[in-house]
């Protein structure tokens, strides 16, 4: 399978709320104005594309030298486990290199676990530290 990753720029919603849709991320899609004005603030967004439909994107947030978070990595089901995650992964560990934090959280389980440490990532508790939240509703 051939896809090509860009940088994202803009924001389409007609294809970015069928993709947040696609896995089932609901609090975005219930929220197309909040998801929108995420796009427009992010640090960068990078975007997997099949000819021209729209498959995968990674988004990070941060100040891009000493922190940055990896906010959305998502690839619509059909496509996964085809190496598209892995690509986006890649690209943003090669343009931010030099950053001295690089964080993600994600669900925990087995199948995403597996794939964030063979993407080189740590778990909190693998170096002794611990990551805490505030969710508002």
């Amino acid at each position: 399978m051939e896809f090509i990753i860009k940088e994202y720029k803009g924001y389409s919603e007609k294809e970015i709320l069928p993709l947040y849709d696609s896995v089932g991320w609901i609090n975005y899609t219930k929220n197309p104005e909040m998801l929108q004005n995420a796009y427009c603030y992010s640090l960068k967004i990078y975007a997997a594309y099949e000819n021209e439909t729209l498959i995968g994107v990674i988004r990070v947030v941060g100040d891009g030298f000493s922190v940055i978070f990896i906010q959305d990595l998502l690839v619509k089901p059909e496509y996964q486990r085809k190496g598209i995650g892995t690509a986006l992964i890649k690209k943003v560990l090669t343009e931010y290199k030099s950053v001295y934090q690089i964080h993600l959280m994600t669900d925990n389980n087995e199948k995403s676990v597996k794939f964030y440490k063979s993407a080189g990532f740590l778990m909190d508790e693998d170096i002794n530290c611990r990551s805490f939240s505030v969710y508002n509703t």
